[in-house]
């Protein structure tokens, strides 16, 4: 063994070693670490979480809004002449910039929001707007519509397989 790897396994071992005595992991009972802790607790009424923990629990789902993959892909087929601003497949919504449908004269944005993991009209919402404000409801019901019935030939088309 050569030198260099000694003095790497020596780094390994004495890192490692550092969580047993206190050094990350809380520190004894009456600490600093400890009295500080107990400070946040009083505070916010929850100790704050560091990195580590944050990756090692998995999101509450409470917080988890599941969404409908052949509404999210349906919304991103039928409005794909409609550039992508952003996308939160999280929280389920889409938001795109100006865009002219093909054979169209007038700029379209949208925001689609779709709250339910259900194939279903209630859940998804699209709000359609043009450079002079919303548009009727009679467009933004056919844009819904439309979605609505892609969705439901996708979910077919995966039946198939």
């Amino acid at each position: 063994m050569n030198l260099k790897t000694v003095v790497i396994m020596m780094s390994i071992l004495a890192v490692a070693g550092c969580g047993r005595f206190g050094g990350f992991t809380g520190g004894a009972p009456g600490s600093a670490r400890d009295v500080t802790e107990q400070r946040e607790i009083e505070r916010y009424g929850q100790r704050q979480t560091t990195i580590w923990e944050a990756l090692r629990n998995q999101r509450d789902e409470g917080d988890r809004v599941a969404v409908n993959r052949y509404l999210w892909n349906a919304s991103l087929e039928v409005l794909d002449f409609l550039p992508v601003q952003s996308v939160d497949p999280f929280s389920g919504v889409i938001v795109t910039g100006y865009g002219t449908p093909p054979g169209g004269g007038r700029a379209y944005r949208a925001t689609i929001y779709i709250k339910d993991p259900a194939l279903d009209a209630r859940s998804l919402n699209v709000a359609l707007a043009t450079r002079g404000g919303p548009v009727a409801a009679g467009t933004q019901r056919a844009v819904e519509d439309a979605i609505l019935t892609r969705a439901r030939q996708l979910r077919t088309a995966d039946r198939n397989f």
